[in-house]
């Protein structure tokens, strides 16, 4: 499979010191048949051998992503965001996948890397509790097995070069998002499959707690509430709408707790069960972390994670809701 040819591509803003380090790692890949193509807004210093820098102007992600069939004719592309970067064997264990005609595209996790600061540890742990990320916690650890998805996200994506040009691209001015639209192209319009491997893996710089935490996140809830009327297909889940379910409980509850005071009661009751439940779902976790060494630093991370997930909670619950009553999002009023 060593003969399959590969264009990695990144889009970025500019260049800045995580783009370095990625462009390291790509170049240590132990797949030899690959090239990287990086579109930044506007070029800088060109690198020799497989690094090419394609300028694309003042343009979103997914159009960047979309100008690598103009510049390449690889058989595979993988997209990779910017702050990420592979493991060695990244391309190795996904391209075997291709040997299945009916495969289309491969994800695998991106997880938090270990030498990550405080709150960006603890931003990771968010995400990859399932009390935060819910069935989909295996997006940012590895997951215990291989397995179908139909909605995969673009930071660590590899999809064939005609499944992703038959299906249009990304051709979108969603982000985030764009991956959703491409996946549904991909899934349900052309029959194919994506395939979810733990041993895909990259490393992932996150926002750290709280505000750019949170950030991202309304980000990802707005679109995805919008997203459950634009592509209900994969969009419209049961476990989207729980934190914006967990939100009218909330203020449900404080309403109906001023009026009856066993409804107060049963209120706090179960405020207190559901923070305990996540205090010590985030204890058991952090115990396991053979990264941290410090008793102190442990508590601490404890803590931002257990206050993250409820934070992550209610932010996605607001934003999902303008999401799903937002008649257009600000990308296509553009």
């Amino acid at each position: 499979m060593n003969d399959i040819t590969v264009a990695i591509i990144i889009p970025v803003k500019s260049f800045n010191a995580r783009l370095e380090i990625c462009l390291e790692k790509c170049l240590e890949l132990d797949y030899p048949n690959f090239k990287i193509l990086v579109f930044p807004d506007v070029s800088f210093s060109d690198f020799a051998g497989k690094i090419k820098v394609i300028p694309t102007g003042n343009i979103g992600p997914a159009l960047k992503r979309d100008k690598a069939l103009e510049h390449s004719k690889a058989e595979i592309f993988a997209f990779l965001d910017d702050d990420a970067y592979p493991e060695r064997d990244w391309l190795k264990n996904a391209i075997r996948h291709f040997q299945n005609e009916q495969v289309a595209a491969v994800g695998g996790p991106a997880v938090t890397p270990d030498n990550s600061p405080m709150l960006e540890t603890a931003s990771g742990n968010v995400l990859a509790s399932p009390l935060a990320s819910g069935p989909y916690w295996y997006r940012y650890v590895p997951g215990p097995v291989e397995m179908e998805v139909d909605d995969y996200p673009s930071c660590n994506f590899i999809i064939r070069r005609n499944v992703f040009e038959e299906s249009g691209g990304f051709s979108s001015q969603f982000w985030p998002g764009e991956d959703t639209k491409l996946c549904l192209d991909i899934t349900k319009r052309l029959g194919k499959k994506i395939i979810y491997d733990p041993k895909v893996c990259v490393q992932h710089h996150r926002r750290p707690l709280f505000l750019p935490h949170l950030r991202q996140v309304a980000g990802y809830a707005r679109h995805r509430g919008y997203f459950v009327k634009k592509f209900p297909e994969t969009s419209l889940k049961a476990s989207y709408f729980i934190p914006s379910i967990f939100l009218s409980y909330l203020i449900a509850g404080v309403v109906c707790s001023y009026f009856n005071r066993a409804c107060a009661l049963f209120y706090l009751n179960s405020i207190v069960f559901y923070y305990f439940l996540i205090f010590f779902h985030t204890l058991f976790s952090v115990l396991q972390e053979k990264k941290v060494k410090s008793h102190f630093k442990k508590v601490k991370l404890i803590l931002l994670t257990a206050t993250g997930i409820i934070f992550t909670h209610l932010c996605y619950g607001v934003f999902f809701i303008r999401g799903l009553f937002s008649r257009k999002l600000k990308e296509e009023k553009r």
